[in-house]
């Protein structure tokens, strides 16, 4: 490590500590996720937060989905600083804070399995050919009525954009934004969504590091400012037959080291580069495996599914929705800092620093490979038959979770990202989740045949 870095890292340490002492905090939740990306949590005293900084906090990898083997169990938490955090809703029952860890082997090398430790590497590769890769998630997810579970009841009949009163819910996703801006993340925007009970939230764009910890930030405090309020929140991306699910589509560029964007290009009539263009290529070449990362449960393919916004064929164009990457039109005034491009098959299920770095390695292999895009498709591809999406070349995303995790198998740039323990652990999870399902009766079932 180099002095300048460590010389940042005390810095943060310190004034880490004198803000605990400051805010007398009385408890630090160490985050980190698992592979499906579930956030887990340690919690320790305040007054041992110097001693875990030091040498960290040892943890049983062995219950933690696809880490360690239950002899090789012992695993460790380092903190990082920067991610420090007072936890605004957490005064009731002793003040908390939280910090976002990286996962360590016993020998206090970096885990190989770490989600966090994997999109940081992909990203630190990107950064040695002079890329720093920044991106701008739009979280879907439903408020449901808790006193009708299982019945899965939404709390609005409201559609896309529509005013909403000072309900449970507005005060719910109020509560979520302005807590998000005391941990330090700025949201653009948040709004009624096109489904009966569906709303969206929109993280301010930066850093895929800095966003992707700001998701799993954000769904804690969702869930949060939720509790009490008679409504639960759920990021399950189709929960209600007939309607549209949840996504995250997620907005993308690569700037250089001095911050200026690289996608933009004022020669082209969509406003983005040749680099962004080859960018696309990449991801449009390994969509098919890169489904399994950022649509990864089985329900997740009956979002998408044709006629509700859900991408299902791999294209991409400006005005299409129903392509895969769209190029959002942006105001002249901003186009050198704006310009972009956005994928629209991630869905919140997905774990976002997996997400993440396997959508920068698509694009790094593009860029690579020099890959060029097809045609835009600029009509309603749901309308196109089989024979003329054939003649323009255009496949589709794969329809359930093992025809993804068959394309991820075949797919060396994405695997070689995730790594060799986590691919073949998120594979295995995949495919127990496959055959899970297949196995149960469902209520569909019951009312077709009985």
């Amino acid at each position: 490590m180099n002095v300048q870095l460590r010389k940042t890292m005390n810095e943060q340490n310190n004034e880490m500590l004198q803000r605990i002492r400051k805010e007398k905090i009385q408890f630090l939740y160490l985050l980190f996720t698992d592979i499906t990306g579930q956030t887990k949590k340690v919690t320790i005293p305040a007054d041992a937060t110097s001693t875990a900084l030091e040498y960290g906090v040892w943890f049983d990898g062995s219950s933690i989905q696809g880490f360690a083997r239950i002899y090789e169990s012992d695993m460790l938490l380092k903190l990082d600083s920067s991610t420090f955090s007072v936890l605004p809703w957490s005064d009731e029952g002793g003040k908390a804070a939280q910090i976002i860890c990286d996962v360590y082997t016993p020998s206090e090398d970096p885990f190989e399995g770490d989600p966090r430790g994997i999109l940081r590497r992909v990203m630190e590769r990107a950064k040695r050919s002079g890329f720093e890769y920044f991106v701008g998630p739009e979280i879907e997810f439903f408020l449901l009525e808790r006193d009708h579970l299982p019945a899965l009841v939404p709390h609005d009949r409201k559609g896309y954009f529509d005013l909403g009163v000072q309900s449970r819910a507005v005060r719910i996703c109020q509560n979520t934004m302005l807590s998000m801006a005391q941990l330090g993340i700025k949201c653009d925007t948040y709004h009624h969504e096109v489904s009966q009970g569906q709303h969206e939230i929109n993280i301010t764009y930066n850093n895929a590091l800095k966003i992707a910890d700001a998701v799993v930030s954000l769904k804690q405090a969702l869930k949060t400012h939720a509790t009490g309020s008679g409504l639960k929140v759920t990021f399950m991306p189709k929960p209600i037959y007939g309607i549209n699910g949840n996504g995250m589509h997620v907005h993308q560029s690569l700037a250089n080291r001095k911050g200026k964007n690289l996608f933009y290009s004022s020669k082209d009539k969509y406003g983005i580069s040749e680099l962004a263009f080859r960018f696309l290529a990449g991801q449009l070449d390994h969509a098919r495996a890169l489904a399994a990362v950022v649509a990864p449960t089985v329900n997740s393919y009956k979002r998408l599914v044709p006629g509700f916004e859900a991408p299902i064929y791999v294209c991409w164009g400006r005005v299409n929705r129903s392509a895969l990457i769209r190029v959002p039109q942006v105001n002249k005034g901003k186009a050198k800092t704006a310009s972009r491009i956005e994928l629209r098959c991630p869905d919140p299920s997905c774990n976002p620093y997996l997400a993440f770095a396997a959508m920068l390695a698509a694009g790094l292999d593009g860029i690579e490979r020099k890959l060029k895009p097809p045609r835009p498709a600029e009509e309603n591809v749901y309308g196109f038959s089989d024979q003329k999406l054939e003649e323009l070349g255009i496949a589709t995303l794969p329809t359930n979770i093992e025809e993804a995790v068959c394309a991820l198998e075949t797919d060396a740039v994405i695997k070689e990202a995730l790594g060799s323990h986590l691919t073949e652990q998120f594979i295995s999870a995949k495919r127990s989740e496959w055959r899970d399902f297949l196995t149960r009766v469902t209520p569909w079932e019951v009312e077709q045949y009985l």
